[in-house]
């Protein structure tokens, strides 16, 4: 692989590069990313944001119609209790066993992660210790889009319901017609959601952190949704705390001769499928390994019901790399910390502990991003663009505030007294001293 090639897939191409190739260096460092919006995203995002503080309801109703080409009325925001029933009684029973069996899973998952009070005492013999409890109104976002993303309100709400926050409000985009899935309803019914808005964008982020009439506002914002859902959040923060920054779906693909072609193809493709702003990256150390996958692609793309979508990610966002080591394979994942990272090499252990900034990773040949995305436990609400490198994946304490506890005795005072007084004196806060002294005087 002396030169660049270039992988068609009916007049759709990938980014295919050698280690060898002269442009391979510039390449790799652009993957070096950071999570910062362009101007003219960050700018939409602004205005979107002061017409909600600005207008409230009226607001997201022309919002809607404008983005999502649905007329509503102040009543019609919000999903009503009938809706809710109409989608229980129309869901199959199929569709109720892959949620029951989904959310046992996730419940499971998040009640192993929740921190958990505890107290001890320090060397002046202070009790001290946290407790937790669940934040009181929670705000999870849901994207519509493309697809419903049924799995995301169970990997939102599925996380509140089991930290025992009593409200949980969702925002998810409606369709055209004022219509939002079935199944996707079902889905934040069981996962124990109180309220919900068919309002999606960044317009529901602002109302979520910012309030309206009818709408008050949240402790918290959770949920994955596209660069503006995204960039409202990040702009949102102060207002309101937010879990972390998950934009579109993203994939990197670790993997060696031990591999297996047609597998890592098909998680490509899978996440692929998502569209959009989606980025789907393979690196392996076999260049003979890497042309079986080029031709894997070509050959899975064509069996796929969203196979123009694919294309047109493959075309803009994939790449396929042959890294002169794994050790070159590894700095390039940690530089991108990508969203899901499969990692599928001969010396796995010794491989995974240089990782350092994958939001998850799937070990091994048989571990599809797939389970991750529906069924094992943790959240599919990762960090992307980057953000790896700064935020975790979404998970159950982070539905939880934390307080810290301090108590003393008599004697616990008196053996702090002197550290107390010196830092007083040192910053020049006296009081502080005396606060403390006071409380030792007959």
């Amino acid at each position: 692989m002396g030169k660049s090639v270039h992988l068609s897939v009916h007049n759709n191409s990938m980014k295919i590069l050698s280690h060898k190739d002269a442009c391979y260096p510039s390449f790799v460092k652009r993957l070096n990313r950071r999570a910062i919006p362009e101007d003219s995203v960050r700018d939409l995002v602004t205005d979107i944001i002061a017409k909600v503080a600005m207008e409230g309801d009226d607001a997201l109703i022309e919002l809607t119609h404008r983005f999502d080409g649905a007329k509503l009325t102040k009543s019609q925001l919000f999903i009503g209790e009938k809706e809710f029933a109409n989608a229980e009684a129309s869901v199959s029973s199929a569709t109720r066993e892959a949620i029951r069996r989904s959310l046992k899973n996730i419940h499971a998952f998040a009640h192993k992660s929740m921190r958990k009070d505890w107290s001890s005492k320090n060397a002046e013999g202070a009790v001290i210790g946290e407790r937790f409890t669940p934040f009181d109104r929670v705000g999870v976002y849901v994207p519509g889009g493309k697809a419903p993303l049924v799995s995301t309100a169970l990997m939102t709400a599925g996380f509140a319901q089991a930290a025992g926050v009593p409200e949980i409000f969702a925002a998810t985009p409606c369709g055209p017609d004022g219509s939002v899935n079935p199944a996707l309803l079902y889905a934040l019914k069981q996962a124990g959601v109180t309220q919900a808005i068919k309002v999606g964008g960044a317009q529901a982020i602002a109302a979520m952190a910012i309030g309206t009439k009818t709408i008050a506002p949240v402790d918290r914002i959770f949920g994955p949704g596209n660069r503006f859902v995204v960039e409202a959040k990040r702009q949102l923060v102060g207002a309101v705390s937010i879990d972390l920054l998950p934009g579109p779906s993203e994939i990197l693909i670790l993997a060696d001769t031990s591999a297996k072609a047609s597998y890592i193809a098909a998680d490509m493709l899978a996440q692929a499928e998502h569209g959009g702003d989606s980025a789907v990256g393979f690196l392996t150390t076999s260049s003979a390994l890497l042309e079986k996958v080029r031709s894997e692609i070509e050959k899975q793309t064509m069996q796929l019901s969203r196979s123009k979508i694919i294309k047109e990610v493959l075309k803009s966002s994939t790449f396929l790399l042959h890294v002169k080591s794994m050790d070159e394979g590894v700095a390039i994942v940690n530089a991108f910390a990508p969203e899901h990272l499969s990692l599928i090499v001969k010396d796995e252990d010794e491989v995974l502990a240089q990782i350092r900034t994958a939001g998850a990773i799937y070990l091994g040949a048989d571990s599809p991003v797939a389970v991750g995305d529906f069924l094992a436990g943790p959240s599919h609400t990762l960090p992307t663009g980057g953000a790896g490198r700064s935020f975790s994946g979404l998970r159950a304490d982070q539905f939880q505030r934390r307080t810290s506890i301090v108590k003393m005795d008599k004697r616990a005072v008196e053996k702090s007294l002197s550290v107390i007084e010196e830092f007083a004196r040192l910053e020049g806060l006296d009081a502080h001293g005396k606060s403390t002294s006071i409380r030792l005087k007959r």
